[in-house]
Order: structure tokens, then C-alpha cells, then sequence
């Protein structure tokens, strides 16, 4: 599996800027941003919404509203 589809998904603070006005990024876009909450992949967005959403995630990653959310592995912060 590509970890891409697994990497978590968060917006950005330009990201709920943008929530208040719909009509700036459209509905599609919109909708995904609600959605992206830091604990959802995109293989999970793309459920939610019924299609592929690679390409709107990617366009929205490259304009600022999403941002990888790293994964934590168990174990990783332990101090034992």
C-alpha cells in the first residue's frame, strides 16, 4: 500500500480562512476541507466523497490548505 493514501490529512490555517467562503475554492474543495481533520487519510477522503480525490488533494497541497499530518508509530516517543 502507498503511504501517501495513509498519510493523515490536516487543513491549514489559510485552509479555514477559506471555509467561510465556499464560492473562493468551490463546493468539492470545500467539502474536502471540512473533511480533513488530521486523522483521515486520503483513501479515507475519498470515500467520504465518493471518488478518487487524489488530484484536488494534491492541488490543495500545493496551494496551501492541506498539510501532512506525520504518522505515529507505537513506540516511537517512548523514553523506556
Amino acid at each position: 500500500m502507498n503511504l501517501q493514501h495513509q498519510e493523515r490529512i490536516a487543513k491549514t490555517p489559510k485552509a479555514w480562512e477559506a471555509l467561510s467562503r465556499p464560492d473562493l475554492i468551490g463546493r468539492r474543495a470545500h467539502s474536502l476541507l471540512l473533511m480533513a481533520n488530521g486523522r483521515r487519510s486520503e483513501r479515507e477522503l475519498s470515500a467520504l466523497l465518493g471518488s478518487d480525490v487524489h488530484d484536488l488533494t494534491e492541488g490543495l497541497f500545493q496551494q496551501g490548505y492541506l498539510q501532512p499530518v506525520p504518522l505515529m508509530l507505537y513506540g516511537e516517543n517512548d523514553n523506556a
